[in-house]
């Protein structure tokens, strides 16, 4: 009875939802720069957040909106020739402009961060630098000595390294980028625009210890990305582990914990997809797993000499040789991001690594043999494996993994975009995409997707604010008869959103735009840094073609659409509600709202108190 009456109450407020309307203009840049009235910002906050008003080399204008000139006086005389100022403003678009693998690994550092927006990183960092501030510096002719300039420069990875949590990838951005500026250096003593004293890099004080213990919430959020690398460590681990006496107790599955949790809160069932593979995908798993079996005289893996690369610094002798370099590990990658179409690629990869093995070890040698035999048995193994009906590659359920599905006259695939049936209110249905595709033992044939939320299907502060059709990513991941399926629909990062629409797409399809995780847990939202990371392995790497507006639209930003659910009486001391569910097989009916204080980012504090470092 309690039940039906919460749902009605619920059902009233649903009927309630009201928008209001307040217009952010939305710049072609990252979406980092729009606050939330929480300040959740993204995670990567060096220099990720444009500062608001801050403009080019010829004028900057620092995070407080106000001209920079804290550091160096606006009047201070000329001490650098023309040639100089030249070369040096070369080197900073240089640096800028570097590219690591055809990734601008300098782009968090072109501008800083804005005060408003992150104050906290003006508690750790007292002095902010980025590539913007030097050029500004050098157009106005502000540096009094080189000196100054290299310290510059310097600072701002430095900074990077102070703030970020070690480990990270813009920690490991920095430090990679601070040797390519001192090689950059070098050159200029060669050139004699610098004097060798010049060009050494100053003591900027200590960094964090490496790989601190993340904050259990920055953990929770990094562990959510990296579970597939997880399952595919484990996997591969199994052969490799130390046999002891007695029989190993069996750890539970992630199968076996999601349905323990689901029993515990019937509502949720978190983590990743079903690990489903296609028979081509299975084929391929067990041509890696096979050799890896196969040991020599000593007892020792066979497999040990092929798992990584030599690394290019202390062999470069092996690169001279081998010009097209293979690796386990190279093949397991490939086979995880859908490289392969077949087993038949997967098998040539592995000759091409043996054969680049035979290369460089003289005929005879414990490296020599283990290739010719193990070349051998991956041939075995590959005819074998071909030689299996698709119907051995069910696992115990009776799944077997399909490429596609037709629904509805259209063929639905991995990484589609799809509204599904909400059994709460048909004319709401959930958005989600689809992860995976199967059959089941009659016939049934099913679909894995990750749901994502509304707005008012969320736990938020009274004062938070959304985007006009904006959805955020759950860990809820389903499984859905393909019957169903409704129709099509699309999801934009929101760096893109404004900009046009998926080409091809229907008008009458409707196009959501995303820019954080939701964790239901702890009603948290998490800007999301990289919308890759939150794609099917299938479609990480491939992109779509938009049909672009005239100009990049003016975005609205509404007040909470349930912000009238919130207790007159409430407090800032209240708990943290809940949402209200009506069935187990459907996102909540409707969140809730409450006046709990903001954020004031627990994760940074505690990186704070653990070597002054911590990555948002």
């Amino acid at each position: 009875m309690a039940d039906e009456v919460e749902n009605a109450t619920a059902e009233r407020a649903l009927a309630e939802l009201k928008p209001a309307d307040e217009d952010v203009e939305m710049k072609d840049a990252p979406a980092d720069q729009d606050a939330d009235a929480e300040g959740e910002e993204d995670e990567d906050a060096e220099g990720e957040i444009d500062a608001d008003g801050e403009s080019d080399a010829e004028g900057e204008i620092d995070a407080d909106g106000e001209p920079d000139n804290t550091a160096l006086p606006a009047a201070a005389p000329e001490k650098l020739d023309q040639k100089t100022t030249d070369r040096l403003f070369d080197l900073v678009l240089f640096m800028q402009d570097y590219k690591e693998d055809d990734r601008e690994i300098a782009g968090p550092f072109h501008k800083i961060v804005n005060r408003r927006l992150l104050p906290e990183y003006y508690e750790v960092i007292k002095e902010a630098v980025a590539f913007s501030t030097i050029r500004n510096r050098l157009t106005r002719k502000m540096y009094k000595s080189k000196a100054e300039f290299v310290r510059d420069c310097a600072l701002i990875f430095h900074n990077a390294q102070v703030y970020n949590r070690p480990g990270s990838l813009i920690f490991k951005d920095a430090g990679h980028l601070r040797e390519v500026y001192n090689t950059e250096l070098q050159k200029l003593v060669d050139e004699g625009i610098l004097i060798a004293q010049e060009a050494v890099l100053p003591d900027l004080g200590g960094l964090p210890s490496p790989e601190p213990t993340p904050p259990p919430e920055e953990k929770k959020e990094a562990d959510e990305e990296d579970d597939d690398e997880e399952d595919e460590e484990d996997e591969d681990s199994e052969d490799e582990r130390p046999k002891r006496g007695g029989r190993r107790k069996p750890r539970p599955s992630r199968g076996a914990k999601a349905e323990q949790d689901e029993e515990e809160d019937g509502h949720r069932k978190r983590g990743r997809p079903p690990k489903v593979l296609t028979p081509m995908e299975a084929r391929i798993q067990a041509l890696l797993k096979g050799v890896r079996r196969f040991k020599d005289d000593d007892g020792e893996l066979q497999i040990r000499h092929f798992e990584k690369l030599p690394d290019s610094k202390a062999h470069p002798e092996y690169y001279e040789v081998v010009k097209t370099p293979v690796a386990l590990d190279t093949i397991k990658k490939r086979a995880k991001r859908k490289k392969y179409k077949n087993l038949d690629e997967a098998l040539q990869d592995m000759e091409v690594m043996f054969e680049n093995a035979k290369k460089v070890n003289a005929e005879g040698t414990g490296v020599y043999n283990d290739a010719v035999e193990l070349q051998k048995q991956a041939r075995i193994i590959t005819d074998q494996e071909k030689n299996k009906p698709d119907d051995d590659f069910r696992d115990e359920h009776g799944k077997l993994p399909l490429s596609a599905v037709e629904h509805k006259g259209e063929t639905w695939k991995v990484g589609d975009w799809v509204h599904i049936v909400n059994p709460n209110d048909p004319s709401k249905p959930t958005v989600a995409q689809i992860y995976r595709i199967w059959q089941d033992a009659n016939k049934q044939r099913w679909i894995n997707a990750c749901w994502y939320f509304h707005p008012y299907q969320t736990v938020h502060h009274v004062d938070k604010r959304f985007f006009e059709n904006e959805v955020v990513k759950t860990g809820q991941y389903r499984d859905h008869m393909v019957q169903e399926i409704v129709d099509r629909c699309f999801v934009m990062f929101i760096t893109r959103y404004n900009k046009g629409r998926p080409r091809g797409l229907p008008v009458d399809k409707t196009v959501y735009v995303c820019e954080a995780r939701y964790n239901e847990d702890n009603c948290r939202f998490n800007k999301i840094k990289t919308w890759a990371s939150c794609l099917p392995d299938e479609v990480r790497e491939k992109d779509y073609e938009m049909d672009l507006f005239d100009m990049p639209r003016k975005l609205k930003k509404n007040p909470s659409p349930i912000k009238h659910l919130l207790n007159a009486e409430a407090k800032e001391t209240d708990p943290l509600p809940r949402a209200t569910y009506r069935r187990n097989e459907a996102p909540p009916l409707i969140g809730a709202v409450h006046k709990r204080p903001r954020d004031p980012n627990e994760m940074f504090k505690s990186a704070l108190s653990q070597a002054q470092a911590g990555e948002m």
